[in-house]
């Protein structure tokens, strides 16, 4: 006969649930024993056990759950977890803009601004800076004095190190966060290239890997002499920092350049900036939510891209991207045999920039190589713009105004690209990938699905009940998309029931 009942419950390990299991186990030894007060040395003794305990489940418990990559917690554990299948995560991807700039005067002679210029918005605190990649020259005599450059939302670094010969040598980078692709390389013995893995490198490959840790910190690891070379003399690392979805400015915001200029005979010339347009591309990091849905994905295709599905996961895999379909004249006889095309929608909506789209295609083409004889065609997407009108009744004591914003809230909510967390908004997408019961696309967005969004949103009593008081784009029906397609939110008008008012 067992002393203590059998206990199923493996989660009921903490200080409280242990001190109870020994007393009950020590009761059905000694019997007689019953002072289990504070001051007891024995009871004492049992508390440290149970306490002893605690912390060794806990230990064990993290332990198993950091283990796994679908139950981490910590960043680290899920960047080394997905080391270990191939993956890497995706780090911040700085912003560009085009910028004009111009003189207050025709210049007399040539005015060169350097690359590496740093251009800003207005604000005192914390203003977002740029930097110019090349130099912006202004020929002399120039009328306009205008000329146009590239800058990028990022800051260089340059830092030396001594090698001293060794292998296997790893140098930290000094300043965070660091840019994915932006190390540039050199020692005594060369240039060196960057490798996701050194294991295919020979012994006297001029190869390096970049280590990203959980704070955006980069370990720049060298080879051993048999898998890749190590450097000898002196190390030099350039690199860049920066990145993330605050630099996507509005234009004309970058309008300060720091710094003093003169033309090349020396006389001092006033200088303006500004960007005409807004800055595109930048993007924060790849949240652990995101890399726990793609890494199972990325081991579907680990080194070639071949199946229609094969495109989408590795388009995905570029820093940037937050959605894409692959079709072909399989799904769509508008297309030509042996060839595809690959719509792309970057993080945030709209339109992806010629990089991104290069960075796409050598994706395809080259990291993971599709068949030689396979055309690839990287395409922006086919929005299909969804308006919406409704006729809501509000409840009393709720502002109309307040209503209105939260129910165009709940609508962006709805339609956008993807959650706060990174991974795919499952309330839509494009019309190929939207099937019903037997496989077959049937793209749409629901008109009762953005009747509830409206009529659970609060401060809302009903919507009319009138044929016609909500409509989608003209219409009180469902809004059938083509297989390109993908929904994006266009008007959102509301009228108020009670008054007959547009809010």
């Amino acid at each position: 006969m067992a002393l203590l009942p059998v206990n199923i419950d493996y989660t009921d390990k903490d200080f409280d649930a242990i001190r109870s299991r020994l007393i009950s186990l020590i009761q059905s030894v000694f019997p007689d024993w019953s002072d289990f007060s504070v001051a007891s040395f024995g009871n004492i003794l049992m508390e440290m056990y149970a306490f002893v305990g605690d912390v060794v489940t806990f230990y064990l418990d993290n332990q198993a759950r950091e283990s796994r990559l679908i139950t981490a917690t910590q960043r680290k554990n899920v960047i080394a977890l997905s080391r270990m299948l191939g993956y890497r995560l995706k780090g911040a991807r700085a912003a560009t803009a085009v910028m004009e700039v111009e003189l207050a005067r025709v210049p007399v002679a040539d005015v060169v601004i350097p690359a590496g210029a740093i251009v800003r918005t207005k604000e005192v605190t914390e203003p977002v800076k740029f930097q110019l990649l090349t130099d912006v020259t202004i020929p002399a005599n120039s009328d306009p004095p205008v000329a146009s450059g590239i800058a990028e939302h990022s800051k260089k670094y340059t830092q030396l190190y001594d090698s001293r010969g060794l292998a296997d040598l790893d140098i930290i980078l000094d300043h965070t966060p660091f840019i994915d692709g932006s190390a540039v390389v050199s020692a005594s013995n060369g240039s060196f290239q960057e490798r996701d893995s050194l294991l295919g490198s020979g012994p006297n490959d001029l190869h390096y890997t970049v280590l990203v840790d959980q704070n955006d910190r980069a370990t720049v690891r060298f080879g051993n002499g048999t898998s890749g070379a190590p450097p000898t003399g002196t190390v030099r690392v350039a690199y860049k920092t920066g990145g993330g979805l605050s630099g996507n400015v509005d234009a004309q915001r970058l309008a300060v350049i720091e710094g003093a200029y003169a033309d090349a005979h020396g006389n001092p010339v006033q200088i303006s900036v500004m960007n005409p347009e807004s800055a595109s591309g930048g993007s924060d990091r790849q949240t652990m939510a995101s890399a726990k849905l793609l890494v199972p994905e990325s081991l579907r295709a680990t080194t070639r891209t071949v199946a229609r599905e094969d495109f989408e996961i590795n388009a995905k895999r570029v820093p940037g991207v937050a959605r894409a379909l692959m079709l072909t004249s399989n799904e769509d006889t508008g297309i030509e045999e042996n060839s595809g095309i690959l719509f792309i929608i970057p993080q945030g909506g709209g339109f992806p920039t010629p990089a991104l789209k290069n960075q796409v295609l050598t994706m395809v083409t080259r990291t993971y190589p599709c068949t030689l004889t396979f055309q690839v065609l990287v395409q922006n997407p086919v929005y299909r713009t969804v308006d919406v009108e409704a006729r809501i009744y509000i409840k009393q004591g709720y502002s109309p105004a307040g209503v209105r914003d939260s129910i165009k809230a709940r609508l962006a909510e709805m339609f956008r690209i993807s959650e706060s967390d990174g991974t795919p908004n499952s309330q839509v997408d494009f019309g190929f990938n939207i099937k019903d019961s037997e496989g077959n696309p049937v793209g749409e967005v629901a008109w009762s699905d953005v009747f509830n969004f409206i009529r659970d949103t609060e401060g809302v009593r009903k919507i009319g009940d009138r044929h016609g008081d909500l409509k989608l784009s003209g219409l009180p029906a469902d809004v059938k998309l083509g297989i390109r397609e993908f929904p994006v939110l266009g008007t959102v008008s509301l009228i108020n029931g009670d008054t007959g008012g547009y809010i």
